[in-house]
Order: structure tokens, then C-alpha cells, then sequence
């Protein structure tokens, strides 16, 4: 096996081009440029733990659908704030990716809530948060119209008053199914 000072040293006494050897590899992407570190060039998340992926923005598109899709085989409630919030999320996402499916910066910037990378480990992490709301039919635990208050007068509460241990009290009001 030849190593790279020796590949060098005996192309100079060869009639053909000079051999470069580069750390740097370049993929292929037909007629579109390789920008490295961008796009189908990108080599790095620079998250511990979380590589890269070429294929995350069509993978969001379905792990966000099946999100919707489990929703609406469910009897959560169409009226569950859960539920509305994440609707709207989702389809959001799913129509960035649908929008811009080769430029997942732009499908980042659009989200504004990470790495498309992120986004399909995020998918994945409503799902099981998901089941667990399904299977514990959560909605049923939430009071509507709960009142906030916005401008507290007494900053100093931390809510030592509070009974963290008490029992969950389930929600009676005839939507909640």
C-alpha cells in the first residue's frame, strides 16, 4: 500500500497530472454546485450526537403528516389546545419543507427552531409526547378558559402556597369528551 508521500514522490517521474490528495470529499449532485458545509455538502450538525441527514426535509414532511394523521385517528377533541397548537405546527412545517424541498436552510430559517435535523428529532419526540397525551387523555385534565395574570402585583409569590402533590382533578365540561 502506497501512502500519500509516496503517491507524490513518484507521480512527479510520471508524464500525467499531478496527484492531490485532500481530506475534503466532494459528492456528487449532478449539475447543482457542491458548496461545502452547505446543503448536500454539509459534513457536520456541529450537535454532539446528531449527524447529518440529506434526506430530513422529506423525512419531516412525514413524520409531521403522521403527527396529523395520529390526531385525526384519535378521540382527542378538535377544540384540545394541545391539539390546535400542534395542527398548526405541523403544518406549518410540513408546508415549509413542501415549499423549499432542496434548500433546507431556508426550510430552517422558516421554522426558526433548530436544524431540519432538529426538526425530524423533534417530530419524532411530539410522537411519543403525543401517546403519552392519547393515552392518558390529558385534555381532560385541562380547565378551559384558565385565567392568566399577566401583570402580577405581588412578585415575590413563588407559589409556596400551592399543593404540587394534590391529585389531578379531572375537567367535567361537556366537550371534553
Amino acid at each position: 500500500m502506497m501512502i500519500a508521500s509516496q503517491l507524490l514522490r513518484s507521480s512527479r517521474h510520471v508524464a500525467s497530472p499531478r496527484v492531490v490528495l485532500s481530506s475534503t470529499r466532494f459528492m456528487s449532485v449532478g449539475t447543482v454546485e457542491t458548496i461545502p458545509g452547505v446543503g448536500k455538502g454539509k459534513t457536520s450538525t456541529g450537535l454532539v450526537g446528531l449527524a447529518v441527514d440529506h434526506d430530513a426535509v422529506p423525512k419531516m414532511i412525514v413524520k409531521y403528516g403522521a403527527l396529523l394523521d395520529r390526531m385525526e385517528a384519535s378521540d382527542m377533541p378538535a377544540s384540545a389546545q394541545y391539539r390546535i397548537n400542534l395542527e398548526q405546527i405541523c403544518r406549518f412545517r410540513i408546508q415549509a419543507a413542501q415549499d423549499h424541498p432542496d434548500d433546507p436552510e431556508k426550510v430552517e430559517e422558516l421554522c426558526n427552531c433548530g436544524q431540519v435535523e432538529e426538526l425530524v428529532e423533534q417530530a419524532d419526540n411530539e410522537n411519543i409526547v403525543l401517546e403519552m397525551y392519547l393515552k392518558n387523555r390529558w385534555w381532560e385534565y385541562v380547565k378551559g378558559n384558565t385565567e392568566i395574570e399577566y401583570n402580577p402585583v405581588n412578585t415575590d409569590d413563588h407559589g409556596d402556597d400551592i399543593d404540587w402533590g394534590a391529585d389531578l382533578v379531572k375537567n367535567t365540561t361537556p366537550d371534553s369528551k
